[in-house]
C-alpha cells in the first residue's frame, strides 16, 4: 500500500479505539478526527499547566478554590481538582460524542480505599456541576489492592474506573473481579525494567515483555468473558503499538500518533479473541492474600507500581507548589 492509502493510524482505528495520552488540549484538537477518548495523569496535567496557553485554566481554578474552599489545605485541594476537571472538560469538547476522558485520583491516596472513593465521587460531582455527565468520565486509580476496593465501590455506584499503573496478570485479574470498566497495562515501563535487568539496549517488539503482558491480559479477559476493556499504555516506540493492533483501546502519545499518521505502510491485526479450546479457563478471583503474594513475586510489577506512584506524587507536589505560590 502506497502513500495514497490509509495511514497506519487510520488502519489501526479499524480494530482499536485510539486514545490520546496527553493533557495538551491543542494537540487533541489537532488530532480530533482520529480520537474517541483521551487519558491524562498528574505528570501530563502538571506539564500542561506550565504552558502559557493554559494560564487561564490555572487562574480559573485558583479563583474557584478561593471562592469555595475553607482552610488553606482545602483551598489547595479544590484548586487542584478543579484544574484537572477543567482540562478534562476541555479535552472532551474535541472528542467524538461518545468519547470519554480519564481523570486520576491523587496518587497519595493509592493505599487508602475510602479516601479514593471520596475523591472519585468528588471529581464526578465537579464534572456534573459543569454539565459533563459521569458516563463521559473514567476515574483513574492505581492498581493497588486498595485501588481495587475503591474501584469495586465506585463501579457499584455507576462511576466507571480506569485501573492504571498495571504491570502483571494478578493486577489484571483483580481489576476485572472488581468490575473495572477499563485497565491500562503499562507497556513501555515493563520494557524499561526488562532492558535494565537483562543489560540490553533493545528487545524486539514481538518479544517485548510489555507487549506480551498486555496480550496475556487481553486473551485472559476474552476467555473469561470479562467486560473490562483493555487499553495498552505507556509506549516507547511505534512497533509496540503495531504488535497490539486489535486491542480494545490503546492510549498513545502525540509523538507516536504523528508517527502512525505519517506512515502508510500496511499493518495487520495482532490481537483477536481466542477460541474456547485455546483458553483453559481456571478459577480467576484472587483474594487479597493471593493478590499481594503474586505482586510480591513479580519484581517488575512491584518496583514499577511503587515507582509510578512516587512519580505521580512528585508531579502533584510540584503542581501544588505552583498553585500554592499563586494562592499566596
Amino acid at each position: 500500500m502506497g502513500a495514497d492509502g490509509p495511514s497506519q493510524l487510520e488502519q489501526l482505528a479499524q480494530w482499536t479505539t485510539v486514545v490520546a495520552d496527553t493533557g495538551d488540549v491543542q494537540t487533541i484538537k489537532r488530532l480530533s478526527g482520529e480520537l474517541t477518548d483521551a487519558t491524562t495523569n498528574p505528570s501530563l496535567v502538571a506539564a500542561a499547566a506550565e504552558m502559557e496557553e493554559y494560564s487561564g485554566y490555572v487562574d480559573d481554578a485558583v479563583a474557584f478554590g478561593k471562592k469555595h474552599g475553607g482552610s488553606s489545605e482545602e483551598v489547595l485541594e479544590l484548586v487542584r481538582d478543579k484544574l484537572f476537571v477543567t482540562f478534562g472538560s476541555e479535552i472532551l469538547k474535541h472528542l467524538k460524542p461518545e468519547g470519554v476522558v480519564s481523570t486520576e485520583v491523587d496518587a497519595r491516596l493509592s493505599f487508602d480505599a475510602q479516601a479514593s472513593i471520596g475523591k472519585g465521587e468528588q471529581l464526578i460531582k465537579m464534572y456534573e456541576d459543569i454539565g459533563v455527565p459521569k458516563e463521559r468520565v473514567l476515574i483513574k486509580l492505581a492498581s493497588t489492592w486498595e485501588g481495587m476496593e475503591a474501584c469495586r465501590e465506585l463501579q457499584s455506584k455507576g462511576i466507571n474506573c480506569n485501573m492504571t499503573l498495571m504491570f502483571c496478570a494478578a493486577q489484571g485479574a483483580a481489576a476485572a473481579d472488581a468490575n473495572a470498566f477499563l485497565v491500562s497495562p503499562f507497556v513501555g515501563r515493563i520494557l524499561d525494567w526488562h532492558k535494565a535487568a537483562r543489560g540490553v539496549d533493545s528487545i524486539p517488539a514481538a518479544e517485548d515483555p510489555g507487549v506480551l503482558s498486555v496480550r496475556d491480559i487481553y486473551h485472559s479477559y476474552k476467555c473469561h468473558g470479562a467486560k473490562t476493556v483493555v487499553m495498552g499504555a505507556s509506549f516507547r516506540n511505534k512497533e509496540e503499538i503495531l504488535e497490539l493492533a486489535g486491542c480494545d483501546r490503546l492510549t498513545i502519545s502525540p509523538k507516536l500518533l504523528d508517527a502512525l499518521a505519517e506512515s502508510h505502510d500496511p499493518i495487520e491485526r495482532r490481537l483477536t479473541q481466542l477460541s474456547s479450546d485455546q483458553c483453559g479457563i481456571d478459577d480467576w478471583h484472587p483474594t487479597e492474600k493471593e493478590f499481594r503474594w503474586a505482586l510480591n513475586e513479580d519484581a517488575c510489577a512491584t518496583e514499577k507500581l511503587a515507582e509510578g506512584i512516587r512519580g505521580f506524587t512528585k508531579a502533584l507536589v510540584g503542581l501544588d507548589k505552583k498553585l500554592s505560590d499563586m494562592l499566596l
